[in-house]
């Protein structure tokens, strides 16, 4: 799923706009905009990362709560198949976060990789010489002018 979105976190003519008309009419809209524009591109890790805190700690509170809440059916067999499926799926859960986070990294990489390669394209592009223009006036110091002669 590839979403783009419609105001992205750069100096653009439509953030610049947004960011003026946010000055004009309250202040601190206009401040929003400024710091979406510097460090809008910084948002979606620290979401991850604080979703991410916040999981690890409610985990906790959720294992205890299961285990301090588990009813007990009074069938033994059952309780105990239970508690090893729950306790499966808890370490599912552990190394589909793990698999989260690798991609996570390996995505980072992978647009890391991208902007290196345009940033070397650009250097590469910017650094190269002027290609030399063909003299096609036979010779003519000004083609523009008629030779008189």
């Amino acid at each position: 799923m590839n979403t783009t979105a419609l105001i992205r976190p750069a100096w653009t003519p439509a953030t610049i706009a947004l960011m003026v008309i946010g000055f004009m009419v309250f202040w601190p809209l206009g401040l929003a905009m400024l710091a979406y524009i510097i460090w809008g591109d910084r948002l979606e890790g620290f979401k991850r990362d604080v979703n991410r805190a916040t999981d690890g700690v409610f985990a906790g509170c959720r294992r205890a709560s299961h285990r301090t809440h588990a009813r007990r059916t009074g069938n033994v067999a059952f309780d105990e198949w239970r508690e090893k499926e729950l306790e499966r799926l808890a370490e599912e859960r552990r190394k589909l976060d793990e698999m989260l986070g690798e991609f996570d990294d390996y995505a980072r990489e992978l647009r890391r990789a991208k902007d290196q390669e345009e940033f070397d394209r650009f250097m590469a592009n910017r650094n190269k010489p002027a290609a030399p223009t063909t003299n096609n006036n036979n010779g003519k110091s000004n083609p523009g002018l008629l030779d008189e002669e």
